[in-house]
């Protein structure tokens, strides 16, 4: 059977990429997916596999029960697109301006939509149940895993899988970890507050930008001076804005940034030794300032066990595939949020054009529209390893 359930999500491939392209073309940004998540019912619809719809949002959680006795296993992909213009010349390049599919959730969606289609047929041979979670804003903080999870949807689920159609690996090639494999995902926001005055004459003004700019630099600091060397972090400051006029000294400037930690107490030791260098610096200048921590996602941690199992049988589901055992990256995902409240895993899967290698959240950002039944494929075997474990 499962060998023929393989085929069945291969044959899916073309219908794959003329959905995957079809919601390149329609991307909605996080928490704005109505016309997405309508699409995902209607595909539904058609094949009449039931769902509910709205959950924890956009969510849309989609039940294939099969006819064997067996335990219930969630698949997820999220659907939400990124605020970025599309700078590819392809034909399927976005129609919304100011709004891509930077981030392969339009694979996702169309992978899994792909094997509920292929799974169809199987429906009385299969064990347990599938649900086919696809989830919302998955970009952006609080994200709609957590919305999800507090409904109560997936409290009857034994085990929750998903993937991430990873273009830093080449096609072919599944990567997870046991334990540790995505950072938590923290944003910060910090206003210097000066006192401003023409640039002639400097020593009347508090000067904001010299301020912040010595802030840029000690921040920096922190994590090579105050962070274990054994423990990782990443702080980073992304944005820095301030000033009008080329002779005038501001009175103001702003940073942002992001904090990538896996433990907690390492992020809480970044937020307080981030208070004494912002408010040093601006004491020391005589200048005030805000500071604005928001505590994002949690990191991924996945379930030693069910990461073994795509470690172990991925290649189960197409024998082209390799698998590898990986350091965890400082991305973020709200996946973690599934695997606080169920076991589970997460995983890439390697989806690089050659050649043609832009990274995620890039105006250029593609996949290998190759990878789409690989991804199907090794979340149906994740789901046929669990029940199957004894």
């Amino acid at each position: 059977m499962w060998q023929n359930i393989f085929e069945a999500v291969d044959k899916q491939y073309e219908s794959m990429v003329r959905t995957r392209r079809y919601l390149h073309q329609h991307p909605e940004v996080s928490f704005e997916e109505e016309e997405t998540a309508a699409f995902i019912q209607q595909t539904y619809d058609r094949l009449g596999i039931p769902y509910e719809r709205n959950v924890g949002g956009n969510g849309v959680l989609a039940t294939l029960k099969g006819g064997k006795p067996g335990k219930k296993v969630a698949l997820r992909a999220d659907f939400d697109a990124l605020p970025i213009q599309e700078e590819n010349d392809v034909e399927y390049k976005s129609k919304v301006d100011g709004v891509m599919h930077a981030c392969g959730h339009d694979g996702h969606t169309a992978a899994l939509l792909g094997l509920a289609e292929a799974l169809l047929p199987f429906q009385d041979e299969l064990p347990g149940t599938i649900i086919f979670l696809h989830q919302h804003a998955e970009e952006y903080a609080p994200g709609g895993a957590k919305s999800i999870i507090e409904t109560g949807a997936l409290d009857d689920v034994d085990a929750v899988f998903g993937t991430h159609l990873w273009v830093s690996t080449p096609t072919g090639i599944i990567q997870t970890a046991k334990g540790p494999f995505m950072a938590g995902a923290d944003r910060f926001h910090i206003t210097v507050k000066g006192k401003g005055g023409h640039g002639a004459i400097p020593h009347q003004t508090k000067d904001a930008i010299v301020i912040a700019s010595q802030l840029v630099t000690s921040l920096q600091q922190i994590v090579s001076r105050r962070v274990n060397p054994l423990d990782t972090a990443v702080l980073s400051v992304g944005t820095f804005e301030s000033g009008d006029a080329f002779n005038v000294i501001a009175d103001s400037a702003a940073l942002s940034g992001t904090v990538r930690t896996f433990k907690p107490e390492v992020q809480e030791l970044i937020i307080e030794e981030m208070e004494k260098v912002i408010k040093g610096a601006c004491v020391s200048y005589g200048a005030d300032y805000d500071f604005e921590y928001l505590k994002g996602y949690t990191p991924v941690i996945n379930h030693e066990k069910e990461a073994a199992l795509i470690l172990q049988d991925a290649v189960k589901a197409d024998n082209s595939l390799s698998t590898e055992e990986v350091e965890p990256v400082m991305a973020g995902e709200d996946f973690a949020y599934y695997l606080e409240h169920k076991p589970g895993a997460f995983y890439f899967t390697g989806a690089q054009i050659p050649d043609h290698y832009y990274p995620h959240h890039h105006p250029k950002f593609d996949f290998d529209e190759k990878a789409l039944p690989h991804a199907a494929k090794t979340l149906l075997q994740a789901y046929r390893s669990y029940q199957e474990q004894a």
